[in-house]
């Protein structure tokens, strides 16, 4: 079950290759994500020695939690087996390619987040998009 979803990766982004990695939270990080209190806008995932963390994606506080110091900023470590980060790691590597997070889902009673292998768009690319968009705007109501 989708969560909450990162809108702009897939304008920002061609998505080549998709994967699920486990993410590990705290209890009122997993009840607040439950009610879709989240966002992964401008959120990336970065490569800390041979592990990934998903990085700047702002999860609300619980209100019913009494966490004083918490950052809803915080880096949140992802649980991959070693030939995916290896995968991830390389492709990173590579001029334009990134690594960014599109989805948190509800798996098997289980918070994922779904991470992308991506190589960035162009200007023109992004325009094309817009324009093909606009056109089916179109005939949608011309009909």
């Amino acid at each position: 079950m989708l969560l909450v979803e990162n809108r702009k990766a897939r304008f920002e982004y061609t998505v080549h290759e998709k994967m699920v990695a486990g993410v590990i939270l705290s209890g009122s990080e997993v009840k607040s994500l439950r009610l879709k209190q989240a966002s992964l806008a401008g959120s990336y995932i970065k490569e800390i020695g041979n592990e990934l963390y998903l990085v700047n994606a702002h999860i609300n506080p619980y209100s019913f939690s009494n966490q004083e110091n918490y950052d809803p900023r915080q880096s949140r470590k992802l649980l991959l087996s070693k030939k995916e980060i290896e995968n991830c790691r390389l492709s990173n590597q590579q001029k334009g390619w990134a690594i960014i997070p599109l989805a948190f889902l509800l798996l098997h009673n289980r918070i994922k987040v779904e991470i992308a292998l991506a190589k960035g768009k162009k200007a023109y690319e992004k325009k094309e998009v817009i324009k093909q968009r606009d056109l089916q705007r179109e005939d949608k109501r011309e009909y």
